[in-house]
């Protein structure tokens, strides 16, 4: 039989993790921030028989209203970021309204889930933000290998 790989972090690893983000308020912090809180939000765990992966935004679904809550707070948090670069405040308006509609849909009671599993708010905010990055600081441009595999 072959051995399985543990899946899990561990505090070692985890302590890494968040040593390696940046903390400043520069476009290129914020870029790896915010990318790195879309992966935690929407692709962090890949389901068997799926393409699509699925982040604490649909797990935290299954928790009551506080779930929801956490997850809105998170998505409210990029958006905070988003203003740490000077987006405007009709991008953040609808960053906003993409984070408020993922909450509403999380709110509906056993199939709230399904829905968030579809509309992906934080990955559509994160586009919106790499957008303006990419035409206001063009020096925090990363190229992107693995979307051409």
């Amino acid at each position: 039989m072959a051995k399985t790989e543990n899946r899990r972090l561990d505090a070692e690893q985890l302590r890494r993790i968040t040593a390696a983000l940046p903390i400043g308020r520069d476009p290129q912090s914020v870029r790896q921030r915010v990318e790195a809180m879309e992966h935690l939000l929407e692709g962090l765990v890949k389901i068997p028989g799926f393409k699509r992966r699925i982040g604490l935004d649909v797990i935290l679904d299954f928790v009551p209203i506080a779930g929801d809550t956490i997850a809105a707070a998170l998505g409210a948090w990029m958006v905070w970021e988003a203003r740490n670069i000077g987006m405007s405040k009709m991008q953040m308006a609808r960053m906003m309204g993409n984070v408020g509609f993922d909450f509403l849909l999380g709110l509906i009671p056993w199939v709230g889930a399904v829905p968030d599993f579809f509309f992906r708010s934080n990955t559509m905010n994160l586009k919106m933000i790499k957008r303006h990055l990419d035409r206001h600081h063009p020096s925090t441009v990363v190229v992107d290998t693995k979307a051409h595999r």
